[in-house]
C-alpha cells in the first residue's frame, strides 16, 4: 500500500510540473520572453519551426508526390536541367514547372544549378537509390483520399475506405478466397520496397547459422530469395495466401535460390504453419494485425518451430523516447486500413512472452525507420490462442 501511495504521489507530482509547464508554453507573455532570452531563444526557434513543419507537413509531401508522378528524379539522374526542358517533357506549363522546381529544391528534394537549371538534391538522390520509397509515395494517393476527413475517419463515418479495399485481407471474412486481382496490388507494392528491409533485416541477425528459413506471410518471395542469396546453404519455404503464392512461385522459377524453395497456401491465423524450418521470420506482418491475432500467430509460429527455434520480426517498431513519427505515421494509416498498430519493442515483447516465447533481443540495424528487429527463441511450453 505504501509503494502504491508513493507511486501515486510521483505521478501526481510529475503531472502538476507538466502542468506548470504547458500553462507557461501556452502564454503568450512566455512565449515572446522565451523568443528574446538569448539561452532559450533558440529552443522557441526551433519549436516554432517544428509546428510550422507540422502545418506545412501535406503540402511537403504533396511536392514529393509531384516529382515522384512526373518522374523528376529519373529525368535528372543523367545531370542538370533547365525549367524550359522540364516543363515540355512532362507537359506543364513553364510557370508551374519553375514553381514546383523552386519548392523541392527548398526541400533539398532538387538543387538549383544556376539561373535556369537544376539538379538532384541530397534527398532526391537517395530516393533514386531506394525506388521503393517512390512506389510507396504512389501509393499514398489511397491515403490521402482516405485523411481528407480526419474526423470521420476516426469516428467511423467514413465510407469505402480506400486502403481497406488496398489490403483486402485486413477485413475479408476469408482471406484464402482472395483473388489474384485483389492480392496483387499491394504484393507489388511491398515487392518493391523489399530490398531496403531485407537489407536491414539480414545485417542484423545471421540467417547462415540456420538449416531452413520459414517466411510467414512471405508476399512474393523477395525476402525469401535475398535470404538465400546470403545463406548459399539455407533451404527456404514460404506460407501466404494461396494466390500470394502463385505469384511467389513465379518469381522463383526466375531467380537462383528459387529452386531451393517450398511454397505452402493459407491463413497464417488459422491452417496449421508448415514444420521443419529452425527458424522463422515474420517481415512487415505483425503491424498490421491486432493484437488477439498477434497473440494467435506468435502461437501457432512457436508450435511450429523446434525447442530453441528462433522467431525473426523485421519491421519499423515505436520509438522509446524523442519524435516518434513511427507511430505518428502507422496508428493514422493502420487505422484507414482497418487493422492492426505500431507497437514498440516492449510491447512486442510482451506479446512473445505470453505466446512462450524467451531470450528475446532487439538487434539494431541501420536504418530504424525501414525496419527495426526482433530474435526470440521458442520456450518449452506451449500457449494456444486459437
Amino acid at each position: 500500500m505504501v509503494l502504491c501511495h508513493d507511486t501515486d504521489f510521483g505521478a501526481r507530482l510529475t503531472d502538476g510540473w507538466r502542468g506548470i509547464r504547458d500553462s507557461l508554453l501556452a502564454s503568450k507573455r512566455f512565449q515572446r520572453w522565451a523568443a528574446a532570452f538569448p539561452l532559450t531563444r533558440p529552443i522557441a526557434r526551433r519549436r516554432a519551426a517544428d509546428l510550422f513543419d507540422l502545418c506545412a507537413g501535406f503540402v511537403y509531401s504533396q511536392i514529393l508526390f509531384a516529382c515522384v508522378r512526373l518522374n523528376l528524379f529519373a529525368q535528372l539522374q543523367a545531370g542538370s536541367q533547365t525549367a524550359t526542358a522540364l516543363a515540355a517533357r512532362s507537359s506543364v506549363p513553364l510557370h508551374a514547372m519553375r514553381t514546383l522546381l523552386e519548392a523541392a529544391a527548398a526541400l533539398r528534394l532538387l538543387e538549383r544549378r544556376g539561373d535556369e537549371r537544376f539538379g538532384l538534391g541530397p534527398l532526391g538522390g537517395a530516393m533514386l537509390g531506394n525506388p521503393g520509397i517512390a512506389a510507396f509515395v504512389e501509393h499514398h494517393e489511397q491515403l490521402y483520399a482516405d485523411l481528407a476527413d480526419p474526423i470521420a475517419l476516426l469516428r467511423g463515418e467514413a465510407r469505402d475506405s480506400r486502403l481497406e479495399r488496398y489490403w483486402p485481407y485486413a477485413g475479408a471474412a476469408a482471406p484464402s478466397d482472395l483473388s489474384r486481382e485483389a492480392v496483387s496490388p499491394y504484393t507489388d507494392l511491398m515487392a518493391a520496397s523489399q530490398p531496403m528491409v531485407a537489407d536491414m533485416v539480414l545485417g542484423a541477425y545471421p540467417f547462415r547459422r540456420h538449416h531452413c528459413l520459414l517466411d510467414v506471410g512471405g508476399g512474393d518471395g523477395s525476402f525469401l530469395i535475398a535470404a538465400g542469396h546470403s545463406a548459399p546453404k539455407l533451404r527456404l519455404k514460404l506460407f501466404d495466401l494461396p494466390e500470394v503464392v502463385a505469384i511467389a512461385r513465379e518469381k522463383f522459377a526466375a531467380a537462383e535460390p528459387g529452386a531451393r524453395a517450398e511454397t505452402s497456401g493459407g491463413n497464417f491465423l488459422h491452417d496449421p504453419l508448415p514444420r521443419g524450418a529452425d527458424i522463422v521470420s515474420l517481415i512487415r506482418v505483425v503491424h498490421d494485425h491486432d493484437d488477439e491475432a498477434v497473440l494467435n500467430l506468435f502461437s501457432r509460429v512457436r508450435e511450429a518451430l523446434p525447442r530453441h527455434g528462433v522467431l525473426v520480426i523485421g519491421e519499423p517498431m515505436s520509438a522509446s523516447s524523442g519524435i516518434d513519427s513511427i507511430t505518428a505515421y502507422f496508428a493514422m494509416y493502420l487505422h484507414a486500413m482497418g487493422s492492426g498498430r505500431p507497437r514498440s519493442f516492449a510491447a512486442l515483447q510482451k506479446l512473445l512472452v505470453t505466446s512462450g516465447f524467451s531470450n528475446i533481443q532487439q538487434r539494431p540495424t541501420r536504418i530504424p525507420t525501414i525496419a527495426s528487429v526482433i530474435v526470440a527463441r521458442s520456450g518449452r511450453h506451449s500457449v494456444n490462442f486459437g
